[in-house]
């Protein structure tokens, strides 16, 4: 289970920031925030720890009567997020994170992206990918496709054979074959901060993030950074 710190964010695009000496480094822009912590789940209550976090906020008129009952202030009634006393978030995500960590935080605090990560550092970056629909295996698989010439029709971008003869006479599963591309989670690790906007709550890391623009987007502490040697 990975219990790194992280935070949640949009994604804004890509930019490039020209360093001193005119190298180029490309950037994704990420807001991130402000996140408020909503609730805190603890290991006596809850058997795990983890913190609840909102980004974002909710109109009251898009708000159902059971969301906006979560953030309730009313001292005789009982609230999910009562003790944040804050509005109606637009997002709500529950981050695993060891307890420890966890208890440096009360509801209704807001995370500051200059004390959660520093530039330089490594971090894994989570995010839906583009989904395109219904493809076939050219794109979805990058098949070769068939041959273009030799009286070729109507089977240039097909998949070919998908099964076999007598034995054992069926289609085999998990053969790969047209379907739905994208929409899937994806995680890109060891990304790099390049730099920290806290006062705008931006995060700019450097490469690749998945997702489109406006996509949702987790930025963890790396599992697998390589350590350096003392």
């Amino acid at each position: 289970m990975n219990e790194t710190p992280g935070v949640y964010g949009y994604k804004l695009g890509n930019m490039q920031l020209f360093a001193e000496d005119g190298t180029v480094q490309r950037v994704t822009v990420i807001e991130a925030g402000p996140v408020t912590v909503l609730a805190k789940r603890t290991p006596e209550r809850d058997g795990y720890s983890a913190l609840v976090l909102g980004l974002g906020e909710r109109k009251g008129k898009h708000a159902s009567k059971p969301r906006a009952g979560q953030y309730n202030q009313d001292p005789n009634k009982k609230a999910l997020f009562k003790d944040a006393k804050t509005t109606p978030k637009k997002v709500v995500k529950e981050l695993r994170v060891p307890a420890d960590y966890a208890a440096k935080f009360e509801p209704g605090q807001t995370l500051k992206l200059d004390e959660l990560f520093q530039p330089g550092q490594r971090v894994d970056a989570q995010g839906t990918t583009r989904g395109r629909g219904f493809t076939g295996v050219v794109r979805r698989w990058a098949f070769a496709g068939f041959v273009q010439t030799h009286g070729t029709h109507e089977y240039r971008r097909h998949g070919g054979s998908i099964g076999t003869n007598m034995t054992p006479g069926r289609t085999l599963p998990n053969l790969k074959m047209p379907g739905h591309y994208g929409a899937e989670k994806l995680s890109i690790l060891n990304l790099k901060i390049a730099k920290i906007i806290p006062e705008k709550n931006l995060l700019l890391v450097e490469g690749a993030v998945p997702g489109p623009k406006g996509g949702l987007v987790l930025v963890r502490h790396a599992v697998k950074a390589r350590k350096k040697k003392q």
